[in-house]
């Protein structure tokens, strides 16, 4: 206690949820940290009642672009965090195509850029390039959470074929860097985007045609293959079916360091969808569920622990942006971090997963995955005191006067959930309530990865 009186915070009277149960406790804060969590009661100089609450740590996004710098017309860090810390969010990883990060002085320049912007608490990924692999040790020593890779070339970024992302992996594996691998094999996505032109297809039927299911499990397939043979230690992104959740168990049964991550559209959208809505549901990997049974087999892989943690990939566009053009030129992406936890909290209030794995899903296993933790994704004594006050009972119906993000829409538009965040805590500090953000820029950290660290510790 500072002084040795009392504690800064109490948060009393609440349902404290973390990934192993559920306890009636106080949460007490000091100096920005967890200070004890307690059924008794302690002195504090402020004290929240947070009767018929849960009290959960703040979650970790960690799949976010906000397109600063580079294309913050569609979304900058000042919105970005403003939509996280509202939803319930005081931490994300963020990395954006239209200004990639490929070295460490590309990594000073974006910290530099974003110094003042952020809200919540942020890392930061960088790319990785196919004829620029000498930069991977730097660029992982001088901070980042993850290299990312692709292999299709999308976003204008270049894809990696076997044989590059092979070489990538070896390097990462000797240097204990991670990295994120977006999985559509160029081949399959090529042949069949020339096809689809050739016969002047404009309609949304073309998003799953051309970056097909097919095209997913050829690339899942090598990544899993590649992993495993080289010890790397990698992060397979928005996997997006069952078939393709198969492949990478089996492939994690015989050995390869992988974790799944998947997104809330593939939980909640359906293939056919694309239809009716065109460029609204232009994302890749698409929406794959044909069905309402597979989409409780993704939420039983999340209940299951086969999808590691959930991230939004929040990727935003105006309305107005994806309105102009054909669907071929109009951006892919959603946007999600407004409303990513409350779809999970909302499958926690219909019996698909327990409130415990909504925050092993959103808050400790992505903090864990990049080495947050457990300063972060966590209500332990010493970690940062990123705490919400959630509702379980609030129902909500989506629209846009929820979106803090530039994007103003959603692809929940029209769907009540039940579930939401009340009220979110920064290091102790009140960043949202409400429908209110408190948090001014400049309030979020930058957070070094694992190998930025001088304790290396992941």
């Amino acid at each position: 206690m500072a002084g040795g009186t009392a504690f800064a915070l109490g948060i009393e009277g609440g349902e404290v949820v973390d990934p192993r149960g559920r306890r009636r406790a106080n949460v007490y804060v000091d100096d920005g940290r967890i200070a004890e969590v307690t059924a008794e009661t302690r002195p504090a100089r402020e004290r929240v009642d947070a009767g018929g609450l849960m009290v959960m740590p703040g979650m970790v996004d960690a799949h976010v672009h906000f397109m600063d710098p580079g294309d913050p017309d569609r979304e900058d860090f000042r919105t970005g965090t403003a939509a996280a810390a509202r939803a319930g969010v005081t931490t994300v990883v963020e990395h954006t195509h239209a200004s990639p990060v490929i070295s460490a002085a590309d990594l000073a320049a974006k910290r530099e850029h974003v110094a003042g912007r952020a809200r919540v608490d942020y890392a930061l990924g960088a790319h990785a390039w196919p004829d620029r692999l000498d930069e991977v040790e730097g660029v992982w020593d001088a901070g980042v959470a993850f290299v990312k890779a692709f292999t299709c070339t999308t976003h204008g970024v270049p894809g990696f074929d076997a044989a590059h992302l092979h070489a990538l992996l070896r390097r990462t594996a000797e240097c204990g860097a991670t990295v994120l691998v977006h999985c559509e094999d160029e081949s399959l996505t090529s042949q069949a985007e020339g096809a689809l032109r050739g016969c002047g297809r404009e309609d949304g039927g073309i998003i799953p045609a051309w970056r097909s299911r097919e095209a997913e499990i050829v690339s899942l397939s090598i990544l899993g293959a590649l992993t495993r043979l080289t010890g790397a230690r990698a992060i397979a992104a928005h996997v997006s079916h069952p078939d393709a959740l198969a492949l990478l168990e089996r492939e994690r049964d015989a050995g390869a360091g992988l974790r799944i991550e998947s997104c809330p559209q593939y939980l909640s959208l359906l293939e056919d969808e694309v239809l009716e809505h065109g460029a609204f549901r232009k994302f890749t990997p698409p929406a794959r569920a044909r069905d309402q049974r597979e989409l409780d087999a993704m939420w039983e892989a999340v209940a299951a622990g086969t999808i590691d943690f959930v991230s939004s990939d929040h990727a935003p566009a105006t309305a107005a942006q994806k309105r102009a053009g054909s669907i071929w030129d109009v951006h892919f992406g959603l946007p999600g971090v407004d409303t990513t936890l409350s779809v999970l909290l909302d499958g926690a209030a219909a019996g698909r997963i327990s409130y415990e794995r909504v925050v092993a899903a959103y808050a400790e296993g992505p903090a864990i995955a990049y080495g947050l933790h457990p300063a972060k994704g966590s209500l332990s004594p010493g970690a940062d005191a990123d705490v919400l006050l959630v509702d379980p009972a609030e129902r909500w119906t989506v629209d846009a006067q929820d979106i803090h993000s530039k994007a103003g829409w959603s692809p929940f538009a029209g769907r009540t959930l039940t579930g939401r965040t009340v009220r979110t805590y920064l290091r102790g500090v009140p960043a949202a309530d409400g429908g209110r953000v408190l948090a001014e820029p400049g309030t979020g950290r930058f957070l070094p990865g694992a190998g930025g660290r001088a304790d290396g510790a992941d």
